[in-house]
């Protein structure tokens, strides 16, 4: 299930092998299966099985065909990379924008902009929509804005939706933020990959 031509997912297939695997799972809350040498991880309140002996990644809960398929060149990457990269820290619950982080001016640009255009002009007037959206991906419902969504696409690494709703004087707009940890779990294209993978899990 890996693409051989993406060097990235390669290189983390590597790494993975080469790991402890009691030391991994208390880095990035993961659960490891001796028996069938699998790794069990969360992302959108789905389990995924990732097999770095087999170099595959499965699931077996509804609506992750989506994930695995439709989102899976960032998916795969992601989850690959937070395997090898995460660490045992504490989310600071102090939310930065991505441009804000080191590396991050990434994002403001080309074709590494989230396509957050896409979430306004579905979610713009449809308040309701967005929050059961999220919810279908076990998000949870948070304080910000006109409606917002903390989101887990990785056990440490939560990431903020925030709407605003379209009113006679405004357009809709719509933020993502990660927690401040999120430079020290992941590498700044995979922080990218996993915005990204967020975003459009929610389209």
């Amino acid at each position: 299930m890996t693409e051989p031509n993406n060097p990235g997912e390669e290189k983390a297939w590597e790494i993975l092998s080469t790991l402890d695997p009691d030391k991994l799972c208390k880095a990035a809350s993961a659960f490891y299966d001796r028996a069938t040498e699998k790794y069990a991880v969360t992302s959108l309140g789905m389990r995924f099985d990732v097999s770095p002996k087999e170099r595959t990644i499965s699931s077996a809960s509804p609506g992750s065909e989506v994930i695995l398929h439709k989102l899976g060149y960032f998916f795969k990457l992601s989850i690959l990379w937070y395997l090898v990269s995460a660490k045992d820290i504490r989310c600071t619950e102090r939310l930065v924008k991505l441009q804000n982080i080191k590396g991050g001016d990434i994002f403001t640009r080309g074709s590494h902009l989230l396509p957050l255009d896409r979430l306004e002009l579905k979610y713009g007037t449809n308040k309701s929509g967005f929050i059961e959206k999220g919810k279908t991906l076990a998000g949870e419902i948070m304080n910000y804005g006109d409606a917002s969504l903390k989101l887990f696409p990785f056990p440490r690494v939560p990431v903020v939706l925030t709407l605003w709703i379209e009113d006679e004087e405004f357009p809709a707009r719509v933020d993502l933020l990660f927690d401040s940890t999120c430079d020290l779990l992941l590498p700044v294209d995979i922080i990218w990959s996993t915005a990204m993978l967020t975003v459009l899990a929610m389209l």
